[in-house]
């Protein structure tokens, strides 16, 4: 089992900055990718960015790209995303993913980016 605990969610104005962390704990493998989904009232649960283990290899979706940075830190278990210049669009929950062989997920923490 792996336990995901997200945090640094909360209200931001447009144009802003918040930086999410993600901690992993329990049977946590050398070779996880991780992670961060969203989820906007009303939608289905999107891809926003994920990274290797090494760190290597990062992917983001399109809506992102350019405004969000996926970062490691394996010694501490976490995944963080810096996301800079915020959308009302942004707004939704962030679900932190860590992946190798089975998926977990985090309980998820809120974004809001008032307009």
């Amino acid at each position: 089992q792996v336990q995901l605990v997200e945090s640094g969610g909360g209200l931001v104005q447009a144009g802003g900055s918040l930086r999410l962390s993600c901690a992993a704990s329990g049977r946590t493998f050398s070779g996880a990718v991780m992670g961060w989904y969203r989820q906007a009232p009303g939608k289905e649960r999107e891809f926003v960015a994920s990274i290797s283990w090494s760190g290597s290899s990062t992917s983001y979706a399109n809506s992102v790209k350019g405004r969000f940075t996926i970062s490691r830190d394996n010694a501490k278990n976490t995944v963080y995303l810096q996301m800079n210049s915020l959308k009302p669009e942004d707004t939704a929950i962030y679900y932190c993913w860590w992946r190798y062989g089975s998926e977990y997920w985090g309980q998820g923490t809120q974004v809001t980016v008032s307009s």
